[in-house]
């Protein structure tokens, strides 16, 4: 009796083990994170979106897919075009997106990473082919919004958001850089020779005003000289003073007059 017993119990331990096993088979559970949404398919068909936490699915039905939804960046690199006053130029694109639309990035492209790679490198080679290469170098910024506004319709369409795009590089071939370098010199020594000659103006103009009031009182430059006297030391100079200039004494000395 007992031997039953216990080999009922065992059969439905074998049971329940078997159910319990044919259970995880039928239902699997699934854990979104925070930043990652997910995508439930049922039969091959688009179902529902699954927030962020655990979810229980049934495999035989159900496929689930992850998306990432956090900020991503892509370079746009070496982009060889000619400028809109034909100077060769090799143009690199640095950008910043983000998902938005979780369905629309999965069903609407099977690469949508690719597919706004290329919308950039079309975009950006537009862009630079209208420009002059003067306008390009002191216009970055605006060529940046001008990206962000061709693109962002198909962006959108593939569920994604363009954040910022800006021009990264701009390189020239080797002769185009001599001359960049040899039209920065001669701005830059236009400037140094403009400032010597505002200098020397200003000098000029100095040396004029004191003409200008040395000519109206001439006993100044006698009392400019007399002062230098005074204040050096170890130093002989000789003074001829107009015989209509008065004598002014030094410090300690008494005015000698004629026939004293």
């Amino acid at each position: 009796m007992e031997f039953f017993v216990f080999l009922l119990i065992c059969l439905g331990l074998a049971a329940l083990f078997w159910l319990l096993t044919a259970l995880r088979r039928l239902v699997t559970r699934i854990i979104v994170f925070e930043y990652e949404r997910g995508v439930l398919y049922k039969e091959g068909k688009f179902e529902r979106l699954l927030e962020p936490g655990p979810h229980w699915t049934f495999p035989a039905w159900h496929t689930v897919q992850k998306m990432d939804m956090r900020q991503r960046f892509i370079t746009v690199v070496g982009q060889e075009v000619l400028s809109a006053d034909n100077v060769p130029l090799k143009v690199s694109l640095a950008a910043r997106y983000e998902v938005v639309d979780v369905r629309a990035s999965m069903l609407n492209s099977a690469d949508y990473q690719q597919a706004l790679y290329l919308e950039l490198q079309l975009a950006l080679r537009e862009i630079v082919a209208s420009v002059p290469i003067d306008e390009l170098l002191t216009k970055r910024q605006s060529i940046g919004e001008q990206l962000l506004a061709l693109t962002e319709a198909r962006a959108t369409s593939l569920g994604l958001r363009l954040l910022a795009a800006d021009i990264k590089d701009v390189m020239f071939p080797g002769e185009i850089k001599r001359m960049f370098a040899e039209v920065v010199r001669a701005q830059k020594e236009g400037l140094a020779a403009l400032e010597r000659a505002r200098g020397e103006s200003a000098a000029l103009r100095s040396l004029a005003n004191a003409a200008k009031l040395l000519e109206g009182n001439p006993a100044l430059l006698q009392l400019r000289l007399l002062q230098t006297v005074s204040e050096s030391k170890g130093n002989t100079i000789v003074l001829g003073l107009p015989s209509q200039t008065p004598i002014v004494p030094l410090r300690g000395q008494s005015t000698i007059v004629d026939g004293e």
